[in-house]
C-alpha cells in the first residue's frame, strides 16, 4: 500500500460529504487515501432512538468510535453497553456489534476505521438505499456491496433490536 501524508488543517464542523443510510448519517472527516490505506475517520450524526446499524460482523477491519453527544446503546458479541459523551467504543473486527441512539437527544460519534477501505461502503450502500425510493433496497445490489467489504449483516437483527430497545427503523 502506498504511503501518504496526513495534511495538517483543520477540518470545519459542517465540511465532509454527508450520506445517509436510513437514518444514520455518515459525514466523510479523513479518507484512507489521505493516510495511505492506515485509517479513515466519519461521523456518524444519529437522530433519537434510531438503529445505527444492525448486527454486523467485519472481516478485514476494527473500529473505535467516540460518542461526542448524546447516549448510544452497543452490542459487541454478546454484551449490550451503554455509552454517553466522552465514551470510547472498541469494536474489534470478527465480532458481531450493531449500535443505535438509546436516548431522547440526537448522538453524533466520530468513527476511526483502521485499516481504511471500509468507509467506500456507506457511499455505495447510500446509493442502493436511495435507488429504492423508501423501499427495500434490491437484494443482489446490496449483496454485492456487502460482499465487496466482507461485511456480514444479520437482517434478521433489525425487528429484533427495534422491539428490546424502543428503535424507530
Amino acid at each position: 500500500m502506498q504511503t501518504a501524508e496526513l495534511a495538517p488543517g483543520v477540518i470545519p464542523a459542517d465540511a465532509g460529504k454527508l450520506v445517509y443510510l436510513m437514518r444514520l448519517g455518515v459525514r466523510y472527516l479523513i479518507r484512507g487515501e489521505e493516510t495511505g490505506g492506515r485509517l479513515a475517520v466519519v461521523e456518524h450524526p444519529l437522530p433519537p432512538h434510531a438503529l445505527g446499524a444492525p448486527l454486523h460482523t467485519h472481516a478485514r477491519e476494527d473500529e473505535i468510535t467516540y460518542v461526542a453527544e448524546g447516549t448510544v446503546g452497543v452490542q459487541i458479541g454478546d454484551e449490550v453497553y451503554t455509552a454517553g459523551p466522552g465514551a470510547t467504543i472498541r469494536k474489534p473486527r470478527g465480532i458481531p456489534h450493531a449500535f443505535w441512539n438509546a436516548g431522547d437527544t440526537p448522538a453524533r460519534l466520530s468513527e476511526i476505521i483502521t485499516p481504511a477501505g471500509f468507509e467506500g461502503y456507506f457511499e455505495e450502500m447510500a446509493a442502493v438505499f436511495a435507488e429504492a425510493h423508501g423501499g427495500l433496497p434490491d437484494p443482489q445490489r446490496a449483496g454485492a456491496v456487502l460482499a465487496k467489504y466482507a461485511l456480514d449483516l444479520d437482517f434478521g437483527s433489525v425487528p429484533v433490536l427495534a422491539q428490546r430497545y424502543g428503535l424507530q427503523i
